[in-house]
């Protein structure tokens, strides 16, 4: 199961982590959001300590959603050392293509 991100763990969970994060900006009301978040929680069971994956809902955390220029979602941004290294925007995209990416961070 992904890591529920919000205002109050974000910096400890993916800015000071050691391991690349995928965080999914995401809403209850989003279609194509309820499509994605089975492969986000499955890849989550899948990386074990290699890397990370969250989930900001940005109903409850407009900040976090307005730092990050999040304007249409689902936005998945793949995190390392802190910083934003690679975003997709909308579901069109494979669990075995998150993977790929996100373990090129590592």
């Amino acid at each position: 199961m992904a890591l529920n991100l919000t205002e109050t763990n974000f910096e400890s969970e993916v800015i000071n982590s050691s391991v690349p994060v995928l965080v999914d900006f995401w809403a209850e009301w989003c279609g194509p959001c309820k499509m994605i978040g089975p492969i986000i929680d499955q890849l989550s069971g899948e990386l074990g300590e290699q890397a990370k994956v969250g989930k900001v809902n940005v109903d409850n955390a407009r900040d976090l959603a307005v730092k990050y220029n999040v304007r249409s979602i689902p936005l998945l941004l793949f995190f390392k050392n802190g910083e934003v290294k690679d975003q997709i925007v909308g579901a069109s995209v494979t669990k075995d293509q998150l993977k790929a990416k996100l373990l090129a961070l590592a």
